[in-house]
């Protein structure tokens, strides 16, 4: 069965509104810029507790979905822990499927 909402993942990538990796992501959270931000659920608590802390401070929405290896090949990139969605509408519309799922 394919994943609809890591496909809209790989949609909002080609649109050049994902950014990738844990500094990246950070950075898009602390400027304003990121609208979701998707954490694997196997990544490590120390990284889930820092991008939970992080999001909640700056209100940015937050969803632990998937897998790393998962998360990685929706954007075209081997592993992937954190993904953040800079478009409004492209992160509502992941947010819909996702709880779909």
């Amino acid at each position: 069965m394919q994943d609809k909402a890591l496909a809209m993942l790989g949609m909002a990538t080609k649109a050049g509104k994902v950014v990738s990796g844990e500094f990246s992501v950070e950075k898009a959270v602390k400027e304003g810029k990121a609208w979701l931000v998707l954490v694997a659920e196997d990544a490590s608590d120390n990284t889930k507790k820092s991008f939970t802390n992080m999001c909640e401070f700056y209100e940015c929405d937050l969803i632990f979905y998937g897998k790393k290896e998962n998360l990685g090949h929706a954007i075209g990139k081997e592993f992937r822990a954190s993904v953040a969605i800079t478009d409004e509408n492209l992160a509502q519309a992941v947010k819909k499927k996702i709880t779909l799922v």
